[in-house]
């Protein structure tokens, strides 16, 4: 199997990330208007921040990701480019995965760069541990994207269908955020919870592709 299919993809999907929506802006624009309400809404007292903080910043993370996903594939199927790669039986699977990885390249690492930063508006402390959750929030961030591809491409047909995205992606979200939360509060179970995490997103990264494959196959019928 030659890789030139799966990395034109790649460099095609990375360029459309950029093209047309700003790239990363847009999503970083919502992490960050939610990181700024929320410690506006609930008061200023320190003890309360740190409490809510990690699961908010999880919950933005997660919404924040669904923004660009609708562009993943919907050109693909407009322009017929779907078609040319089942004809020529490029392994749909390996070209779902590239792209969406382009995506979280052009969008989901810098929301997980910026999330340790916004957690100061939650009065985290300075500290190495903000390296330790910049890793959970990586590995979150790259399962809420391939997870959030499944719904792109079963909405791939679907005229502004990121509202049927967070409809089929949210419910996938749910393990990834529940772990990443959970890591982060030192509570009970906190200790095997960034295993738990990179099991949740290992788990997405075998299983979505072959389900975003199916989906284009049903898409492009």
């Amino acid at each position: 199997m030659s890789g030139a299919p799966v990395l034109a993809a790649f460099r095609q999907a990375f360029g459309e990330a950029w093209a047309g929506g700003a790239g990363a802006l847009m999503p970083l624009g919502f992490l960050g208007g939610a990181a700024v309400l929320v410690p506006l809404g609930i008061g200023s007292d320190t003890q309360t921040l740190q409490a809510v903080g990690p699961g908010i910043i999880w919950v933005a993370l997660a919404l924040s990701s669904l923004v660009t996903l609708e562009r993943i594939f919907q050109a693909d199927v407009e322009d017929g480019t779907l078609d040319l790669w089942l004809q020529a039986g490029t392994p749909m699977a390996a070209i779902a995965a590239a792209k969406t990885l382009a995506h979280w390249l052009a969008a989901g690492l810098p929301l997980a760069l910026a999330s340790p930063l916004l957690a100061l508006m939650f009065q985290a402390q300075i500290s190495p541990q903000l390296l330790t959750d910049l890793g959970l929030y990586t590995l979150g961030g790259l399962a809420f994207f391939f997870w959030g591809g499944v719904g792109a491409a079963l909405s791939a047909t679907v005229r502004r269908g990121g509202l049927l995205i967070a409809l089929i992606a949210l419910p996938l979200y749910v393990p990834t955020a529940i772990f990443g939360a959970l890591a982060m509060t030192g509570g009970i179970g906190s200790d095997g919870a960034p295993m738990l995490l990179a099991a949740s997103t290992l788990f997405a990264c075998a299983v979505a592709p072959y389900a975003m494959a199916a989906a284009l196959r049903l898409a492009a019928d």
